[in-house]
């Protein structure tokens, strides 16, 4: 019961910010089942993984996702999976907790910091729109497909699948601040995106795992499934919810997680 639990409440997250569930996904099994870290990171990546599938569907159905980007970002992202499972592989579990403590408090920060920007609250889009790297078209609705453009995205997809190996996140933390920071996309659109991403690149650093020898526990089959479940029931919230009001409980929320992990380290 504690498990699905635990899974539905990732899977809602999840569902509201398209960034939180692999982030909070990991801690969730190391605290709340007593798993170690090479054990939570892959149930946690497949939870993750199987649950952004399912808002990436809706997201396609819907004509929201930029699944060009998303491709370029998950290619390159499943190139660098492998690197981060063998560090993560090659160094103590203790470092790997603590390492996993300075993500989840830079993440809290970053959202933090985008909660007191009013306008990054609201469409999405402000006034510095000269300045980012990745533009639409906005006689196609497409993004313009620039040298610039393709970079950043291929540097962030690369980044988001080295951290998908090394910790056991699904990436979207770092992909949903850089989409806003760095494209004039839309909020729903950048969840979407976000979701088809994390779908991807989790689901073939799962792919790795299992070949290698890991193996799924009952108790990690009862998370995945109820993770799928609070998806559902977060995309049918998000709309509800102030993107202000997201950002700041998650913040909060990241930093109550890691002050529990360092406290379990001590």
């Amino acid at each position: 019961m504690l498990a699905m639990l635990l899974g539905m409440v990732i899977g809602v997250v999840l569902g509201l910010t398209g960034a939180g569930g692999g982030i909070l996904a990991v801690p969730a099994l190391v605290l709340g089942l007593g798993w170690p870290m090479t054990q939570a990171a892959p149930v946690a990546l497949l939870a993750v993984g199987a649950a952004a599938a399912v808002g990436a569907i809706d997201g396609l159905r819907k004509g929201i996702v930029r699944w060009r980007a998303a491709l370029l970002m998950a290619g390159l992202g499943t190139l660098f999976t492998p690197l981060g499972l063998l560090v993560a592989h090659r160094l103590p579990d203790h470092l790997l907790v603590g390492l996993f403590c300075g993500v989840l408090l830079i993440v809290a920060w970053r959202m933090f910091s985008q909660s007191r920007e009013a306008k990054c609250a609201g469409s999405g889009i402000d006034h510095s729109w000269e300045q980012k790297n990745c533009m639409l078209n906005h006689q196609t609705g497409r993004l313009n497909w620039t040298l610039r453009c393709s970079v950043t995205l291929s540097v962030v997809g690369s980044y988001c699948g080295f951290l998908t190996g090394l910790l056991g996140v699904g990436g979207g933390f770092l992909l949903v601040p850089a989409f806003r920071q760095l494209t004039d996309i839309r909020v729903h659109g950048i969840i979407a995106t976000s979701l088809m991403v994390i779908a991807l690149v989790s689901g073939m650093a799962v792919v790795g795992a299992l070949h290698a020898g890991v193996r799924i526990p009952l108790e990690g089959g009862a998370f995945i499934a109820a993770s799928v479940v609070g998806m559902v029931v977060g995309r049918v919230l998000s709309p509800r919810i102030p993107a202000r009001v997201l950002q700041v409980g998650f913040a909060g929320l990241c930093v109550a997680v890691a002050g529990w992990l360092v406290v379990g380290l001590v």
